[in-house]
């Protein structure tokens, strides 16, 4: 039996993609999973397809982490299904991608509330129950937090955000046996902001890459904390 099972996580934005993978491999490992996501239609799918990969329990909620009552919701929830949190998964996100000069207001916002406030809000709402018996809070952020390209201004600034609010947590919360990482993948072959999920899949991470880094990290000794971790693909394209 998984030294896992047993327990509960929280995955933002688990309806597909990286969210859909880790979820799927906590409940192969028998632990509890609740999902967020925001369109009823994907949630129910993806209920189906983790519910059958493992022995764990599955619970959604429609729901937008740019609402903090929503998350305290969503907690509220979780506990209230399967009797406890232990870990929360800090997944949803979206990218715009265009010029400042072309970028509106709104997107700005959607970008920033979703990929930075969301992750506050999720946490904050997770905090007091993970404090109950330790836990472990794992943002999941993107190479692009440190490597900035144009076109890409709003998503490299929250994830460089999430960088810096996650290195901060993780040194605020180390003595309430609350341990904090975050994982920058590179490329990863999903549908993320609308692209073909099947191009580039040959050299491309997969999401089950991603979600493997996650289950390993929950599986390590609590006396030592992989507080960052970069995932890029081993071939990418030649630049020409």
């Amino acid at each position: 039996m998984s030294s896992l099972s047993g327990r509960t996580a929280l995955v933002t934005g688990g309806s597909r993609g990286i969210g859909f993978a880790i979820a799927r491999a906590l409940v192969v490992e028998g632990m509890n999973v609740g999902v967020t996501g925001r369109h009823e239609g994907h949630l129910s799918k993806a209920r189906k397809a983790i519910e059958a990969a493992g022995p764990g329990g599955v619970e959604t909620f429609t729901s937008d982490v740019r609402s903090y009552a929503d998350m305290t919701r969503v907690v509220t929830g979780t506990v209230a299904r399967f009797g406890r949190l232990d870990v929360l998964v800090n997944n949803a996100g979206v990218g715009i991608f265009a010029n400042v000069a072309d970028f509106t207001p709104e997107q700005w916002s959607a970008v920033i509330d979703t990929n930075l406030t969301g992750v506050f809000n999720a946490t904050h709402a997770a905090l007091p129950e993970l404090r109950q018996r330790g836990g472990y809070v794992i943002n999941i952020s993107s190479l692009a937090g440190k490597n900035a390209f144009p076109g890409g201004a709003a998503y490299c600034a929250s994830k460089s955000a999430l960088n810096a609010f996650s290195e901060s947590l993780m040194q605020e919360v180390r003595y309430d046996g609350i341990r904090v990482s975050y994982v920058m993948p590179g490329s990863v072959a999903t549908g993320f902001s609308g692209g073909d999920e099947s191009k580039g899949a040959d050299w491309k991470s997969s999401p089950d890459d991603v979600a493997a880094i996650v289950v390993g990290l929950l599986s390590m000794d609590p006396r030592s904390l992989p507080s960052r971790v970069e995932l890029r693909p081993s071939r990418p394209p030649r630049k020409s």
